[in-house]
């Protein structure tokens, strides 16, 4: 089929999860595809936004809640985005400055002992921090319509600690969070990969809970693009779909990982020291002063369906938009999972590759706590554990019960 372009502007930000957009041009995937692609890295996730909708950019490494959120116009102009295809699951964590870390041991070492780490020992620092009259902390996400504000608000949460009247939330772009925490402006962030492991090299952090101890295989980040852009050039879109899966599947053979490491920490991409975005891809992650980490799946490009956007998926951030008061009741979540995230255009270009492909939109996320295979697939697919660390299971089919269901029992000395 004949391309209706050739030429393609794509947009990042420094972050080891844009690495299927980077092989594919580095590996030359995009150049076998007869693209001819420029990639440009962005300053923030709302540049990003506003030169997709715009059409400065033809496409971009986007926060896995975005496109739902343009969509019911609650971040930037309306515009009808999709995502066809997921970059990757895993990735973040949430890391906090030592002086935080240490009063958290100290307040209830049992819990900092324990994997996952709960935010039990955070709860009773805050309690004495209100009890003293101290101001509140203040944690930091990358934007308020992604996952990592949802986790970072869920762990909290469970704790009993009310995200939006127990501590100040904040948004920084990715890069600038370490400096962030190293200048004292923020106690603790939640971020992507590798910008948890350079705070805890530079001295300033320690991580406390990995994303895939929060939900073992949590989505993250997607390939987003206006549904326009997608009509125009629909031959150019699966010609990009089937490059960005290649892509993903080098990303994730492990004899890969260190050349990957090396591509990613070049100045143009994400210009951090290499032995700090291996640490990620490596599954090797530094914790508390002594400690590793072992997280072979701490981030994951290709394998367990990671490039299938997952229906299920959008409903999630959905009701976490529901759940924290970013979208009214009233909101069709069904509709807009289904206009937004588009498996279909996945399954086509998965097809040209002979590659397997779930053939359901959606499953029930959260029951498995070991590796299973999805069997409703055009070839079974083995698939890891995808449990919640509160084993909250989560039916896209009840999304309004599921966000009714969430109470936070204020924690109290």
């Amino acid at each position: 089929m004949t391309l209706e372009r050739n030429s393609l502007r794509l947009g990042f930000i420094a972050l080891n999860d844009c690495a299927p957009l980077v092989v594919a041009r580095e590996k030359g995937f995009f150049e076998e595809e007869g693209l001819s692609v420029d990639l440009s890295r962005e300053a923030s996730w709302a540049n990003v936004r506003d030169k997709v909708a715009m059409g400065a950019l033809d496409g971009a490494h986007m926060l896995a809640p975005l496109p739902l959120a343009v969509n019911l116009g609650l971040s930037g102009e309306p515009r009808k985005m999709i995502a066809p295809l997921s970059l990757n699951l895993n990735g973040s964590a949430i890391t906090v400055s030592r002086a935080l870390a240490d009063a958290m041991r100290a307040a209830d070492p049992k819990a900092m002992a324990g994997r996952p780490r709960t935010a039990r020992a955070l709860a009773k620092v805050i309690a004495a921090r209100r009890e003293a009259g101290e101001p509140p902390l203040v944690f930091a996400a990358v934007f308020p319509f992604s996952v990592h504000n949802y986790e970072l608000r869920y762990w909290m949460a469970q704790a009993g600690i009310d995200p939006d009247a127990d501590v100040r939330l904040t948004a920084v772009p990715p890069p600038r969070m370490a400096a962030k925490l190293a200048a004292g402006d923020i106690d603790g962030f939640c971020v992507g990969a590798p910008w948890n492991a350079l705070a805890v090299r530079e001295g300033h952090g320690e991580i406390l809970i990995f994303a895939s101890e929060l939900w073992g295989v949590g989505p993250d980040k997607v390939f987003g693009l206006t549904q326009a852009w997608a009509e125009r050039s629909p031959a150019t879109l699966r010609a990009a779909l089937r490059a960005l899966i290649r892509a993903a599947a080098w990303s994730d053979v492990p004899d890969n990982r260190r050349e990957l490491a090396a591509i990613l920490a070049h100045p143009r991409y994400v210009a951090a020291p290499e032995e700090v975005v291996a640490s990620s891809l490596l599954g090797a992650l530094p914790g508390a002063p002594g400690e590793e980490h072992a997280a072979p799946d701490y981030i994951i490009y290709h394998r367990y369906a990671a490039s299938f956007p997952w229906r299920s998926h959008a409903v999630w951030f959905l009701t976490q938009m529901l759940r924290w008061g970013q979208i009214p009741a009233a909101v069709d979540i069904a509709a807009t999972a289904e206009t937004t995230y588009r498996p279909d255009l996945y399954r086509a270009a998965a097809a040209e590759l002979g590659l397997p492909a779930p053939v359901v939109d959606e499953k029930v996320e959260g029951l498995h706590g070991g590796s299973w295979t999805l069997d409703e697939a055009t070839a079974p697919i083995p698939m890891g554990p995808d449990a919640f660390f509160d084993d909250r299971p989560f039916d896209a089919a009840q999304p309004h019960a599921y966000a009714a269901g969430f109470e936070i029992t204020r924690y109290r000395p």
